[in-house]
């Protein structure tokens, strides 16, 4: 059983092929990302008073960027949904049960999406809380340091503002499309000059509607 800073990752033989299978398709910064985003929403679920699977959690924290690779990526349906479709084939094909493959989905599906997922299940709203905590900095200030330090030796983030940038633009930008509605449209307008975002207002107007 291995541990960072107290958290008690899991290694049973699911969590083994979970980790295997993302360590294949993903380069350094995707798989440190995801570890953390583990390891920053199991002690955020602890400091609440949560209980949570960790199991779950883990498997959503490691598969919830699988879809901005390049293996598992698709050009028609947002990133998060490819990531949540391959978590729940690889969870069925382990045998795993339908509802807990449902809380891993949508805890992938959802984790770009503000607020909602804190609402629901303690493994959705922890993945969730995980992904904000690294890469939006929400959260930082109540990080304890010597925790912070440990996770971060263990996982290194080395130049990851712009390193994660630029793995979000080479995940989407073949499918700009996708990013109607969510944050990820904030990415494409700053790093694809020809970008064009979807205008919500302009879509209602244009429908078939004749009021």
């Amino acid at each position: 059983m291995s541990r960072i800073a107290d958290i008690v990752i899991p290694d049973s033989r699911l969590a083994a092929a979970a980790t295997e299978l993302v360590r294949d398709a993903t380069d350094d910064l995707l798989f440190d990302h995801s570890r953390r985003v583990f390891l920053f929403g199991a002690w955020q679920g602890a400091r609440r008073g949560l209980e949570f699977d960790p199991e779950l959690l883990y498997i959503g924290a490691m598969f919830h960027d699988l879809g901005l690779t390049d293996k598992y990526r698709t050009t028609d349906r947002r990133f998060e949904i490819d990531g949540a479709e391959q978590a729940a084939a690889f969870l069925r094909a382990h045998g795993v049960p339908e509802e807990s493959v449902r809380l891993v989905w949508d805890a992938i599906a959802l984790h770009t999406t503000p607020e909602i997922p804190y609402w629901m299940r303690p493994e959705i709203a922890l993945v969730t809380a995980g992904v904000e905590l690294d890469v939006l900095g929400i959260g930082y200030s109540d990080l304890p340091t010597d925790l912070r330090d440990a996770i971060v030796t263990a996982h290194p983030r080395p130049d990851f503002k712009k390193r994660i940038l630029a793995a979000f633009t080479h995940g989407i930008k073949d499918r700009p499309q996708t990013t109607f509605g969510n944050v990820k449209a904030d990415v494409l307008a700053r790093f694809v000059p020809d970008f064009e975002r979807t205008d919500f207002v302009a879509v209602i107007e244009a429908s078939s509607w004749a009021e």
